[in-house]
């Protein structure tokens, strides 16, 4: 080997970073990401253990204590039945994430699934399922949700399969872009001509290399799901009260904002965390971390 080629080894940058030390750098980098997981983490905590934030009944009241003010023995103060409105917001985060997850779901399976079929089989399959998705597009969500929780009926399951409905549309052009890109690959045609099943094709080559962007696109409809599962409870579709749904929340103390802003604000916040945290946790998957 001639001395300008061991010159051009050892001047070689070294490998990738072993993973945990980038993932640390990255996070280090980005303390907005960092707290924006510890929101999410947070959330979910209270939606599935909400006794670790928590020990007061979210649905009993003292009625002498109604209207109190956000305090070291109430957080979030007291409502009009003197209920602790922390506790309430803690418990809603189960019924408020279980409606968002099952909405992101509906429209992930529902919408993957076209686009999968759109793209992969193509031909006159593709031109009417593309035509249904711009209908769909074409649609307000938000009007095409209360159409669909009208004809379902009211219940935080219901809400959530009606907004999951309204964002299929999304999921299908992401899906189908991607498995066109996927099916015109190198490999993919050399999968096919050495004589592959097509199961055998979509399975291994072209369902696994088109499921990143996918997942980025259901992390960001995270956060407009709960926007649009909340914005139906505050509208008086969600669960029936007491339950303490987030937008039930909101939609319960809009009547006492002159003199006891913190039953509307404080939920809001919340929702506004949840939202903005998601987001944020979404674009770094989606653009920075390729990029770190």
């Amino acid at each position: 080997m001639s001395q300008a080629v061991l010159e051009r080894v050892d001047e070689a940058p070294a490998g990738p970073a072993p993973e945990p030390r980038r993932v640390a750098r990255f996070l280090v980098r980005r303390p907005g990401l960092v707290v924006s997981g510890v929101v999410v983490v947070l959330v979910v905590l209270a939606a599935f253990w909400p006794d670790l934030f928590t020990s007061k009944d979210p649905l009993k009241g003292v009625p002498s204590e109604n209207f109190r003010g956000p305090s070291a023995q109430h957080w979030f103060g007291t409502d009009e039945l003197g209920r602790d409105v922390f506790s309430r917001v803690v418990h809603g985060a189960q019924l408020s994430l279980k409606g968002t997850l099952v909405a992101v779901g509906v429209a992930f399976v529902v919408g993957g699934l076209l686009g999968l079929l759109a793209g992969f089989v193509g031909r006159w399959v593709d031109d009417v399922l593309m035509r249904v998705v711009d209908v769909l597009l074409s649609i307000p969500a938000l009007f095409l949700s209360l159409a669909l929780v009208t004809a379902l009926g009211y219940g935080t399951v219901k809400v959530a399969v009606a907004v999951g409905i309204a964002s299929v549309a999304p999921f299908a052009r992401v899906t189908r872009a991607e498995v066109l890109r996927v099916r015109q690959a190198v490999y993919v045609e050399a999968a096919h001509a050495s004589g592959a099943r097509w199961y055998s094709v979509l399975g291994r080559h072209v369902v696994p290399n088109s499921a990143g962007p996918v997942i980025v696109l259901a992390t960001i409809e995270l956060g407009s799901a709960i926007l649009a599962v909340s914005a139906l409870s505050f509208l008086g579709y969600g669960a029936p009260p007491p339950a303490p749904e987030w937008g039930t929340l909101i939609s319960d103390g809009r009547n006492y904002l002159a003199n006891a802003w913190w039953l509307t604000v404080l939920p809001g916040v919340v929702i506004a965390a949840a939202v903005l945290s998601t987001n944020r946790i979404a674009r770094a998957l989606d653009d920075e971390w390729g990029r770190a």
